[in-house]
């Protein structure tokens, strides 16, 4: 370990809040660099199971149930999970005296790598891999980590000048942190996490840190066609480039005609045809430029984008084609957890849609939710505990097709009866999963598992 962390963390006492993976990995990086740590959930013992033997034999303190927060004024440093609120009061009060860390804010500290980071209320999870890709493909050695992945402070040790950190960064890794990427990208801003961040002001101001450090020589992409994200370009305090579907850019990639086109310096190079695209759906070709232009700012060909292009299958649980069976496409798309991401489904999809929806409600309108599932939805298939609020929606516009199941297996059961060979059942939920699941990706296993079996 660097001798410069080990001055750093040598003897000092730190509170770890939340025992997550990242958070696992965390633990070990302060350890090993010589921290005393209070490790802290508010689970107990028994929820926690088999993580618990593990954090025993890290020879940690353990501050484990309803008062899993007492007493971090004692401590040097306080570093909560993404996921755990910051406005509850002892962790606003440790901000207050700058005693608020995290693994991401660790990274940008001591990485000796560039970092490109990727933000936005959809598609960063698909804009990261494919930036990632592209990277590799041109030859570049690109890592990539941040919300996606293996946490990256793990791998800070074989960290050279050379690599790339390619990051994928939430609201909830942003907000408190103190530092920009060399390389920033928004793939676009819309209501989310309303419910943890609890004004829309408060979850853009997060998302805004990705740029608000940058320096003069950094560089930032931005939505042109996404009116919120593109008028952040008058704060940014480096170079910026756009991306845009429905714009010619001056400086970044846009599609022209049938063209996905990059630009730069005013010279343009077709990048691919939009047919050539793999991916589908135009919020995947406006995700797909948004990473061309990112990777060729930090050094990435054009070749090799249209490469990526022509290859890249995507990633589980986006739009994941899970099979046909007897005439019917099954689509697997749980990383929708707001109603934006599932229009964006939506409009991707030409054949006649047997929609599977609801699960935690994060306090979002359904509104216009509802108004695309009246022209596009020919069956609605409600469950969880906003199952209620959407069917108020479509209903609010109409009379309309529909039911509520009480879980999945009983969605995929109702969906197959109302399905036609040509028709396609998609799982586009509108919602979070933290009513029936421990997360999207336990959601989407388990929708590809009733598919396949």
């Amino acid at each position: 370990m660097d001798k410069r962390i080990k001055e750093d963390w040598q003897g000092r006492r730190a509170a770890v809040i939340g025992l997550g993976i990242s958070n696992f990995a965390l633990i070990k990086f302060l350890k090993d660099a010589g921290a005393e740590i209070s490790a802290r959930d508010q689970k107990t013992r028994e929820e926690l199971g088999e993580r618990l033997e593990e954090l025993k034999s890290l020879g940690v303190e353990l501050v484990l149930g309803p008062d899993y927060l007492d007493g971090l004024d004692q401590y040097d440093v306080v570093l909560p999970s993404p996921g755990v609120p910051k406005h509850l009061p002892p962790l606003a009060e440790a901000a207050s005296r700058g005693k608020l860390e995290s693994e991401i804010s660790l990274l940008f500290r001591y990485s000796p790598s560039p970092i490109y980071g990727i933000t936005g209320s959809s598609g960063k999870t698909t804009t990261t891999s494919l930036a990632w890709e592209i990277m590799k493909a041109s030859g570049l050695k690109a890592i990539i980590g941040g919300n996606i992945g293996t946490p990256l402070i793990t791998e800070l040790p074989r960290l050279t000048p050379e690599h790339k950190i390619v990051l994928e960064l939430s609201s909830f890794q942003l907000e408190n942190l103190e530092a920009s990427p060399q390389g920033a990208l928004i793939t676009n801003i819309a209501e989310n996490h309303l419910d943890v961040h609890g004004t829309m002001e408060s979850y853009i101001a997060a998302k805004q840190n990705i740029y608000r450090y940058q320096k003069p020589q950094d560089f930032l992409v931005l939505n042109y066609d996404d009116p919120e994200s593109k008028a952040m370009a008058v704060e940014a305090p480096g170079k910026v480039f756009f991306f845009s579907m429905e714009n010619r850019v001056e400086c970044g990639a846009y599609l022209r005609g049938d063209d996905l086109v990059y630009v730069q310096d005013g010279r343009e190079e077709i990048i691919v045809k939009r047919e050539e695209l793999l991916l589908r759906g135009e919020h995947n070709a406006a995700n797909f430029l948004a990473a061309a232009v990112l990777s060729c700012a930090a050094g990435a060909s054009v070749e090799a984008a249209a490469q990526v292009a022509r290859s890249f299958q995507g990633v589980p649980h986006r739009l994941e084609f899970v099979g046909e069976r007897n005439g019917v496409l099954y689509y697997n798309d749980s990383i929708a957890t707001t109603p934006q991401r599932t229009l964006a489904a939506l409009k991707a999809l030409s054949e006649p849609i047997i929609l599977i929806a609801g699960g935690y409600d994060k306090q979002l309108s359904f509104a216009p939710l509802a108004e695309a599932v009246h022209k596009r939805v020919k069956h609605l298939v409600l469950l969880g505990a906003a199952a209620p609020k959407i069917r108020q929606a479509v209903l609010a516009l109409g009379d309309f097709p529909l039911q509520v199941v009480d879980n999945l297996d009983q969605a995929v059961a109702a969906a197959r009866l109302e399905a036609q060979p040509g028709d396609c059942i998609l799982l586009s939920p509108a919602c979070a999963s933290y009513d029936q699941y421990a997360d999207f990706t336990e959601r989407g296993a388990h929708f590809r598992s009733l598919v396949q079996s």
